[in-house]
């Protein structure tokens, strides 16, 4: 009889037992709010991996939150000029943005570090620098200083030296050129005797074409065909010393990131990240058959000469010098990136280079 009871109420209260389940779901996915944000980026359109980027975060971000965190994307001058997207983020009129910290280098020269200085690391050192070197934790308390905080949102690799209208063969060659070029290396170039400018990515050409300026560097082959540089500046320089790696950043007003849902910010760092790691690949797919169409059309690929590379070696470090005398952040940064810099390129040049040197070579001559 106890059996017989214990088994009828086993199978009564069953029902009821599953009653809280089913609420429950529905209880937890009302607890996330639907969130609209706006998102400016630095780039055009036509930039479709830098402008691709901040599609690609925005749609994973949504994603993650099965569409209830939405951020739409805009391209530079749509909503707030391209090189005024931190100040839109820092103000609150947008809530976030994509762009490179060394634009803004006019508040402070330290913000340049983050993205690239002259002579600084590559993409990979950069890595490895941000996440394990102290390097982010250093570039999160300067933003706070600009109510922002900031994710690593992709890296170009090492770029091109620019397009020149003419052949730059000596240092004398570089006194007086107009050239667009942005973070500190303007100001290297302008202590070789440059006027250096910063010139918005959609604006390069018709400068180049009027001849406001007579050299623009931008990124690299796959960005530059898509701009049309070769058609008004045939002349191709390699390497652009002033960025072995170029770091962009996902930067987002501190106070609308603080107010977030925590799965919604671990949403943007999740999407931050994983394009942190896909720029570069697509740059390293698109950029070798971008340079050899290039070639192929006309464009003159050359390498600077020694001589001025060593001039902006020397310029380069009177410059970092100059600055951190004057700027006890500038400097503080400045010693945590040399520490590390002079460690990994120790490393590199036994491991990396010492493969390269060969490899490279032996790829088109050993048979």
């Amino acid at each position: 009889m106890n059996s017989r009871v214990n088994r009828r109420a086993l199978l009564t209260a069953a029902p009821a037992a599953a009653v809280p389940i089913a609420l429950a779901t529905p209880a937890i996915a009302q607890a996330n709010p639907e969130i609209r944000w706006r998102l400016t980026s630095s780039f055009p359109r036509n930039t479709d991996i830098l402008w691709g980027t901040a599609e690609a975060v925005t749609r994973r971000v949504g994603e993650l939150t099965d569409g209830k965190f939405r951020i739409q994307a805009f391209p530079g001058g749509e909503i707030a000029p391209a090189l005024s997207a931190l100040d839109a983020v820092q103000s609150g009129s947008v809530e976030c943005a994509h762009t490179a910290s060394y634009y803004y280098i006019g508040k402070d020269p330290t913000l340049a570090f983050f993205t690239a200085v002259p002579f600084g690391l590559n993409a990979r050192q950069n890595t490895a620098w941000l996440r394990f070197g102290g390097g982010q934790e250093l570039m999160n308390e300067m933003m706070r200083e600009y109510n922002i905080i900031a994710f690593p949102c992709g890296d170009t690799g090492a770029q091109m030296g620019g397009w020149f209208r003419r052949e730059i063969r000596t240092v004398d060659d570089v006194k007086g050129l107009k050239f667009r070029i942005t973070g500190l290396a303007g100001q290297v170039f302008a202590k070789m005797g440059a006027t250096p400018s910063v010139t918005p990515a959609a604006d390069i050409y018709s400068s180049l074409e009027r001849g406001t300026i007579d050299a623009a560097e931008f990124v690299g082959p796959h960005d530059d065909e898509k701009l049309g540089f070769a058609r008004v500046a045939p002349n191709y320089y390699a390497p652009g010393f002033w960025e072995p790696g170029a770091r962009l950043h996902f930067m987002a007003n501190q106070r609308a990131y603080d107010a977030l849902p925590a799965q919604y910010k671990a949403a943007i760092q999740v999407a931050a990240a994983e394009a942190d790691a896909e720029m570069l690949a697509k740059y390293d797919i698109a950029n070798p058959q971008a340079l050899r169409r290039l070639v192929a059309a006309g464009a003159q690929l050359r390498f600077w000469s020694r001589p001025i590379l060593e001039a902006a070696w020397r310029a380069t470090n009177e410059v970092m010098d100059e600055l951190a005398s004057k700027n006890p952040q500038f400097k503080k940064v400045m010693e945590s990136q040399r520490k590390y810099r002079d460690e990994v390129y120790t490393w590199h040049r036994v491991s990396e280079n010492s493969f390269d040197n060969f490899a490279f070579t032996a790829s088109q001559t050993v048979r």
